[in-house]
């Protein structure tokens, strides 16, 4: 019998039911590949079909004692980073459509420990560079609230995902926003968490100057707790260390915050005003810490927007140069015209362009920064803005075949002008749908700690998840028809 009330369930419940012997695993793999059926040609968000090899391994567990938090819990695996053996990581490039990864990263094997189940992966933009999905190889991403918009990116493929229900938990990562900026977008929870938490074993030891983190997008901030419970830690030879945690994230999602001292922000770092659907969602959420008991008052770290932007995306354009050329290497083939998208190539042109010297001036600036949000968080526990400054942009707005970096990236920094900054100090931040605009769409309230403080994170988090629930709030998408033979036909006609 299917298990319908599948998508009724965050990870956390389902791995209760199995442990409870209610469900089998085979029937959450088959419950997920359905909704993946149904929901994906509208949307876009799965890019590999892992099908036989879920089957395989839920049927195995269905015959085991269950081990791990998350057991027999459907996953998806990100297609940047998420490298699993025998599956493709193309990094959604059509020059590494023939990937095939040789052996687990330590987090996937951590994800495996942890007892999830593989359905495949999720779309993003070419080598992750846009904070939209719209790819030439796998095509866009479409948001599952107005099939119009974009799913926010680079992990946008794993929010619409969760978004719809196909998995309730998927791997994500963010070196500039890409976790959080995607959950904003489809109303879901993204954590990025403090530098180094999770390993980047065994092939690196940071990416992008460490402004690269790895977590997962989540419908219930429980979910996000119990995986990075299960996943953080470091491995012998890694070049840095997140600070010791005490207890588990878990818990924390139980325990009060506290009276905490919150800044917020109704500018930009430029000063400028936010859309109002996003100040819409900053007074709400204000006025609703104040109701819950906490200090609340406007106020901004002072740093120098134009310096960051600038020395932000120099360090940034050099990691992508790099990780091309890396793939490229390990690949054994050179690049020919036309194998990247416009843009990208530009990216790598632009990259390879950055001397050792300019790098690390770049570097600089973001420790600058760094040195500036500690000194902010010695005032204050917890800093509130928007995730973006503005709704979801439709998709089509930002142009892969456009070459000219200026014209396609300042729009970018005007939309998400402070996700980058928690990059550059290695601070956790986390992204809360909070709030919707007038249209409908989803608007995330993000919260950024100081470094190592996950936390206090998960317990605002968690209080603020309590206050205004937000698990049983459904997309267009999904409430807009009835699943009819594997398809969401109506939705699917106006794909």
């Amino acid at each position: 019998m299917p298990f319908t009330d599948y998508p009724e369930y965050d990870a956390i419940g389902l791995a209760a039911l199995v442990r409870k012997r209610e469900v089998r695993p085979s029937e959450l793999a088959e419950a997920a590949i359905e909704r993946i059926e149904a929901f994906n040609p509208a949307v876009n968000a799965v890019v590999y079909k892992g099908y036989e090899q879920a089957r395989a391994l839920a049927e195995q567990q269905d015959a085991s004692e269950p081990s791990g938090p998350l057991f027999g819990v459907p996953f998806l695996l990100k297609d940047i980073l998420g490298d699993c053996e025998g599956w493709p990581t193309t990094l959604s490039s059509r020059a590494f459509s023939d990937r095939v990864m040789p052996y687990d990263c330590e987090l996937v094997s951590r994800f495996k420990r942890a007892g999830v189940v593989f359905v495949g992966k999720t779309n993003t933009p070419e080598f992750g560079i846009l904070p939209t999905t719209e790819g030439r190889f796998h095509g866009p991403a479409r948001n599952p609230w107005n099939l119009d918009h974009s799913t926010g990116g680079s992990s946008g493929g794993a929010a619409a995902a969760v978004a719809t229900g196909m998995v309730p938990i998927a791997h994500g990562n963010d070196g500039g926003g890409s976790i959080r900026i995607p959950a904003s977008c489809c109303g879901v929870v993204g954590l990025k968490p403090t530098r180094a938490r999770n390993s980047m074993a065994p092939d690196f030891g940071d990416l992008l100057g460490g402004l690269l983190d790895e977590h997962a997008l989540t419908r219930t901030v429980r979910d996000s707790a119990v995986l990075l419970d299960a996943t953080h830690g470091p491995v012998p030879g890694d070049p840095y260390r997140a600070p010791p945690v005490s207890g588990t994230f878990l818990d924390d999602t139980l325990r009060e915050p506290g009276r905490l001292r919150i800044a917020f922000s109704r500018t930009d770092p430029f000063g400028r005003p936010l859309h109002a659907d996003c100040l819409a969602g900053v007074d709400a959420t204000a006025k609703l810490l104040e109701s819950l008991g906490h200090t609340v008052e406007e106020a901004q770290p002072q740093i120098d927007p134009q310096g960051f932007a600038e020395a932000f995306s120099g360090m940034w354009f050099a990691g992508i140069a790099y990780a091309i050329d890396l793939v490229s290497l390990q690949s054994g083939r050179s690049l020919q015209p036309g194998d990247l998208e416009n843009l990208t190539h530009a990216v790598h042109a632009r990259g390879r362009a950055i001397s050792a010297v300019e790098f690390q001036f770049a570097e600089l600036v973001m420790q600058q920064a760094g040195r500036e949000m500690g000194r902010f968080h010695q005032t204050y526990d917890c800093w509130l803005t928007p995730t973006l400054a503005t709704p979801p942009l439709r998709n089509g707005v930002i142009d892969v075949n456009e070459s000219d970096l200026e014209k396609t990236y300042a729009p970018l920094i005007d939309y998400s002008p402070f996700t980058a900054i928690q990059n550059a100090s290695g601070q956790p931040s986390i992204s809360l749908p909070l709030h919707w605009s007038d249209a409908g769409l989803p608007i995330g309230m993000m919260f950024s700690a100081d470094s190592g403080n996950e936390a206090l994170l998960f317990r605002i988090a968690a209080q603020l998840e309590l206050a205004r629930p937000w698990k049983d709030r459904k997309p267009g998408l999904v409430l807009g028809g009835a699943l009819k033979g594997g398809a969401l036909e109506r939705n699917l006609a106006a794909a």
